[in-house]
């Protein structure tokens, strides 16, 4: 063999052996970054029963006073980790979770009055992810589907001090934790054997049920001690993250 042909050879297997990128079978990245909270809300009828448990006329003219009650709650950034373990060169499952953000809510009266930060409530959703990532390993830009699922819990809910929010939930308020599916969809660009960049969208469903407890407080504007309100609230997340991972 002549020696260029041989020096030919050795640039080939130099080149095979620095395109070995990451996401190979064994493989753990973790990687860190930013995350945007984009919850679409959707705040179902209130219903409001006396403390005894059954309707009654102050919990009734409460449930008018409410009808056709709308939310939404504005987008939020937050710190975002993730743990990935590839099982082979194209499946594995991700550990993702973030630092919970504080979620201001307003609420939307059918009389077009509205109540600016009717509420405030941190939000925790750590997801597990199985993920398919095309391409091979030696491949620099690698998208992904995934398909999972994220526990969802919320605390440190606190209602505004406005007269109205007070009537609603002056003596406390909570959410049910719940599961939701998570629809995932990203890219990841190996810049070496170590060191990737990640940018994903996910979809999560999050359904789940509000508690209010009542404050004392004028007709139709509030019910008496112990009428609790229940709703039903939808929030249909969008989350936008992105990511540097390092392999080991």
């Amino acid at each position: 063999m002549t020696s260029i042909s041989k020096i030919a050879l050795a640039c080939a297997a130099l080149v095979a052996a620095s395109g070995a990128f990451a996401q190979k079978a064994g493989d753990n990245i973790v990687s860190i970054g930013l995350a945007s909270i984009n919850p679409d809300t959707n705040v179902g009828p209130l219903v409001s029963t006396g403390a005894a448990g059954t309707p009654n006329a102050v919990a009734g003219a409460f449930n008018a006073s409410n009808a056709g009650l709308r939310g939404s709650i504005g987008s939020q950034t937050t710190v975002s980790f993730g743990w990935l373990h590839m099982y082979s060169d194209n499946i594995g499952v991700e550990l993702s979770l973030g630092i919970p953000p504080k979620l201001t809510l307003d609420l939307q009266r059918a009389n077009g009055t509205t109540e600016q930060g009717a509420a405030t409530v941190k939000s925790l959703t750590p997801a597990v992810i199985a993920k398919y990532i095309f391409n091979t390993p030696q491949d620099k830009i690698r998208p992904y589907l995934g398909l999972g699922v994220s526990h969802v819990s919320f605390k440190d809910v606190s209602p505004s001090a406005a007269a109205s929010i007070q009537a609603l939930a002056g003596n406390g308020a909570s959410l049910e934790s719940t599961w939701a599916p998570v629809y995932n969809a990203g890219v990841v660009y190996n810049i070496d054997e170590k060191w990737s960049v990640i940018g994903s969208v996910a979809y999560l469903p999050i359904r789940t049920t509000a508690t209010f407890l009542g404050k004392t407080g004028p007709i139709p504007l509030a019910p008496a001690n112990g009428v609790t309100t229940k709703s039903d609230v939808g929030l249909d997340t969008m989350d936008y993250v992105i990511r540097v991972g390092y392999r080991f």
